[in-house]
């Protein structure tokens, strides 16, 4: 009874996003070349965003946060699983397991509140544009940055407690390609039904909290913008669609994995490779494409 109380797992195992060594092997270029350009898109970013006085905004400081972010998040899980594509035995140890637990959901949940702050920085910018220079001063960007971050770390560290406790003596498959905890969790020696109820409730009321305080950031917006100008209203209405864009993009994974009902094992495997690859590299090129001041900064920059 004492020996089961111990985590005498030393590494667990990863399935991988399929079984066919084939498809795997056709697989890696593609995705390495989405790393490879998420990395750069958002260095790209943060670098112009650094180095351009033009860009030296609120808007711009908290999308140059929200692009490390990125950054580090597909950092955590893409290398490992382009590189376990050349392995037939894909393994991790425990204390890579837990780690990318808690990175994912560090960065993960500090994701969520950064862009609600960004949402809040819209409402400012359109919806009290004579105050926005005395209400979104430096120390405000600061603050609202450091929130997303502590935010985060809290999440992540909470979640992280529950697992370390767990007892873990086999079996050490998880069927994904990074460990994740509705996935680490099955794996527990003993039932965990309570704890997943938990684990769930912290990551959806985190969730579901952001979500319904970006509703109501962007229907005031809108509100707004429909009562305002032709003009301002196109403009504001550029800039939010963006932002709108890359909430859905986010959210929308996060709902199916966390708190949605067990799925198709596929299809959860589908919206991981989404919201750990494909996201952080679509948010800089929506951010960059729909963002005058940034692409008069990258024709700069070129010039």
């Amino acid at each position: 009874m004492e020996e089961a109380n111990q985590s005498v797992v030393s590494e667990f195992i990863f399935r991988g996003l399929c079984d066919s060594k084939e498809l795997q092997k056709f697989l890696l270029l593609p995705l390495s070349a989405l790393y490879l350009m998420t990395v750069l898109g958002n260095l790209l970013v943060v670098l112009l965003i650094i180095t351009d006085s033009h860009l030296h905004s609120p808007m711009c400081f908290l999308l140059a946060n929200l692009s490390s972010v990125d950054f580090c998040l597909s950092s955590v899980t893409t290398p490992k699983l382009t590189t376990d594509f050349l392995k037939d035995n894909k393994t991790i140890s425990f204390g890579g397991c837990m780690s990318q637990i808690l990175c994912v959901h560090f960065f993960g949940g500090g994701e969520m509140v950064l862009l609600v702050s960004m949402a809040y920085d819209r409402y400012v910018a359109i919806c009290k544009p004579l105050h926005y220079s005395s209400i979104m001063n430096r120390l405000k960007c600061i603050w609202l940055v450091l929130t997303s971050w502590i935010i985060g770390f809290v999440h992540a560290t909470s979640q992280l407690a529950v697992i370390l406790d767990l007892p873990f003596c086999g079996p050490r498959i998880v069927d994904s390609f990074f460990c994740d905890i509705p996935l680490v969790i099955k794996l527990a020696c003993m039932d965990t039904h309570t704890l997943r109820l938990l684990i769930n409730a912290d990551s959806a009321v985190l969730a579901t909290t952001c979500f319904i305080l970006l509703l109501i950031s962007y229907t005031y917006i809108l509100v707004t913008v429909r009562l305002s100008s032709k003009d301002g209203s196109s403009k504001a209405l550029s800039t939010c669609t963006s932002h709108i864009t890359v909430v859905v993009l986010f959210f929308r994974p996060c709902i199916f994995i966390y708190l949605w009902p067990p799925s198709i094992t596929w299809v959860d495997k589908f919206l991981s490779v989404f919201y750990t690859v494909i996201t952080p590299l679509l948010n800089p090129a929506i951010y960059t494409l729909r963002n005058k001041e940034i692409k008069n900064a990258i024709k700069r920059l070129i010039q």
